[in-house]
């Protein structure tokens, strides 16, 4: 078609419809050249509708599909047309700093939207306890600790943080919160839940509002994601990605509740789970993703598979045709292949074009992804809003960690030890995490299986506090084996427990008791004769029935994350412990599982935590 120079023409031209999609036309000042999906004051369904009319299915087959920065830099993602990238645990630029993160996302944005029809990605990373990718986040508690801290408020406003925290780097979108409910303590995701009863999970959910803000379109506001749909915590043994064995009446019960809310709180996005309902993976279940939450339950944002997820639902290695089909059927609207990017979208497209997948379902998935991205504003602000950088990791987003680890400590024996005085008192602080920034923090911490280290985020670790926090007078003395305790000390801490892991490698079949090291130092330390005070950092509950009994005070003081002082504040009474148990705390391994209701006596029940002004829970 000959280009439209003159006025007269253009205007004839237009008024007789003639502004067909994809034609030659010299883009001149009127109002019809703009499309409609680029108009902000048009309503968010009616840019769908024109975008999605302009869309080919190689359009449609890339917003359905992410993959992982390592595999797909911004020109290869841009000429894939991915909707979406991700960093997996560990996955970062160089120098990990906000700004690097911000250039990187920022490169994707610029790729995308000069490409074809504009369409921004949304980038992805996990913000399970903070931003918990980049350096110098606040590193909040993990979600074990902030059930026993039963605050939802306080975890509202954590979730805002690290929304805060991270758009300031150009992720807009979280895979957080976990809302299992872990019913195995051997599991090695534990910690990651906010406790054995769905209510934990339900009333603690409203952290998805912290997430997305008072609007998605907010500058400091992120995408939430639920997760992981459904079971992950009620495998058979409390193995990873294992197989979840209860009937459809339990799994209402115990595992629905967190997700129906989270759906009332508007979660954009939804993540399926690795494991298996009666021996079949969740990835490929129609009856739980389409009927279960979109209709029932009325989702109605995005699925997200779990990593390489639908590669699973066959039990071979290497994602099938079938499995692409099996899995987008079953509902998935965006899937998660790290690598396998092009060979998924290829695959996806032949499966359209053999009749396998209608284009109904593609349409439907597409529908979902755009408009959350028009929501999120990605349209008119794809790249990162610096401004927000000012508050990362700031004073005030640590204090607020902080008054998240006071409240999680849960005191579970206090024979007359605690408070500790702080003036004129003279403590022994020993133990593997008593010193150890990585121990705290446990896993998903710049890593996903998390590391030991001393200093390798910024924040306080317990020793930092107890020193920091004592009085005039008072003499703070660590030795991590506890050499040079006697009998002049007035209290000795140990601080014990785990150290990081994350999914797979946290397992624990064999048990949950504590190693060589820390019943080597409990020995040590009673042997000296002062009155001591265990702290577990941990997980979940650990074996130490056997133990009890030669230690006057018991603390439990999860995952803390970046303030350890957050500890000593309730070691020293400077804030009465009212943390209460979200998990029954077992007398030994072998009773697991073992779960509020289920008639089994544990060590501690569920629900229980002492404090200093009564003694009695």
């Amino acid at each position: 078609m000959p280009l439209l120079r003159t006025t007269r023409s253009w205007r004839t031209a237009a008024l007789a419809g003639l502004l067909l999609v994809g034609t030659a036309l010299v883009p001149m000042a009127s109002a019809s050249a703009t499309p409609l999906y680029r108009n902000p004051r048009a309503s968010v369904s009616d840019r769908v509708d024109d975008l999605m009319a302009r869309m080919t299915l190689d359009d449609k087959a890339g917003q359905m599909t992410e993959g992982e920065r390592g595999a797909a830099t911004p020109a290869q993602s841009a000429a894939a047309r991915l909707g979406s990238i991700l960093s997996g645990g560990g996955s970062t630029p160089a120098p990990n700093t906000p700004q690097a993160w911000a250039d990187m996302i920022d490169a994707y944005q610029k790729a995308a939207t000069s490409t074809g029809l504009g369409i921004p990605i949304i980038y992805g990373s996990d913000t399970v306890h903070g931003h918990n990718n980049v350096y110098g986040a606040t590193v909040f508690p993990h979600n074990i600790g902030l059930g026993a801290a039963n605050d939802p408020q306080l975890v509202r406003e954590i979730g805002a943080i690290t929304a805060d925290e991270a758009a300031a780097t150009g992720v807009k979108w979280g895979f957080a919160p976990c809302l299992c409910v872990a019913r195995d303590d051997r599991w090695g995701r534990t910690y990651e839940s906010f406790g054995e009863v769905p209510d934990n999970a339900v009333a603690n959910s409203v952290i998805v509002e912290g997430l997305q803000g008072r609007s998605l379109g907010d500058p400091a506001s992120i995408l939430a994601t639920a997760k992981h749909f459904i079971g992950d915590g009620g495998t058979t043994g409390g193995v990873d990605q294992g197989n979840t064995q209860i009937t459809l009446d339990e799994l209402r019960k115990i595992h629905l509740p967190p997700f129906q809310a989270a759906v009332n709180h508007r979660v954009g996005s939804v993540m399926i789970s690795f494991n298996s309902w009666n021996g079949v993976k969740d990835h490929g279940n129609k009856f739980l993703i389409t009927d279960l939450l979109k209709g029932e339950l009325g989702f109605s944002g995005y699925v997200i598979s779990d990593w390489n997820g639908i590669d699973q639902i066959d039990g071979r290695t290497g994602f099938t045709a079938a499995e692409v089909s099996q899995s987008v059927n079953a509902g998935i609207d965006m899937v998660m292949v790290p690598d396998d990017y092009l060979k998924f979208v290829s695959t996806l497209k032949a499966e359209v074009l053999n009749g396998h997948i209608p284009m109904s379902r593609i349409d439907d998935a597409n529908r979902r992804i755009l408009t959350k991205k028009f929501e999120l504003g990605l349209f008119e602000h794809p790249y990162t809003d610096r401004s927000l950088q000012k508050d990362f990791g700031s004073a005030a987003h640590h204090a607020v960690a902080r008054q998240a680890v006071r409240e999680s400590q849960v005191l579970l024996k206090n024979d007359g030890v605690l408070p500790l005085a702080k003036q004129d008192n003279k403590i022994f602080v020993a133990g593997k995490n008593a010193d150890d920034m990585g121990n705290q923090a446990g896993g998903w911490t710049l890593t996903w299986q998390g590391q030991s280290g001393a200093r390798v985020i910024p924040g306080t670790t317990i020793l930092d506090g107890i020193k920091g926090d004592a009085g005039k007078g008072t003499v703070v003395t660590y030795d991590r084996a506890g050499g040079g305790i006697d009998s002049s000390y007035q209290v000795a801490i140990a601080v014990v427990g785990e150290t990081p892991y994350a999914e797979g490698r946290g397992d624990r079949p064999d048990g949950l008791g504590l190693d060589a090291e820390d019943l080597a130092l409990i020995a040590k330390l009673k042997a000296s004769g002062v009155p001591t005070v265990l702290v577990t950092v941990s997980g979940r509950p650990l074996d130490i029935a056997a133990q009890l009994p030669s230690v006057k005070g018991l603390v439990a003081a999860w995952l803390p994350g970046s303030e350890g002082a957050g500890v000593a504040d309730v070691l020293y009474g400077d804030y009465d412990p009212t943390g209460k148990l979200s998990f029954t705390w077992p007398k030994s391994s072998s009773q697991e599982p073992i779960n509020a209701g289920d008639g089994k006596q544990g060590l501690f029940p569920y629900g229980y935590g002492l404090s200093y002004r009564r003694h009695h829970h």
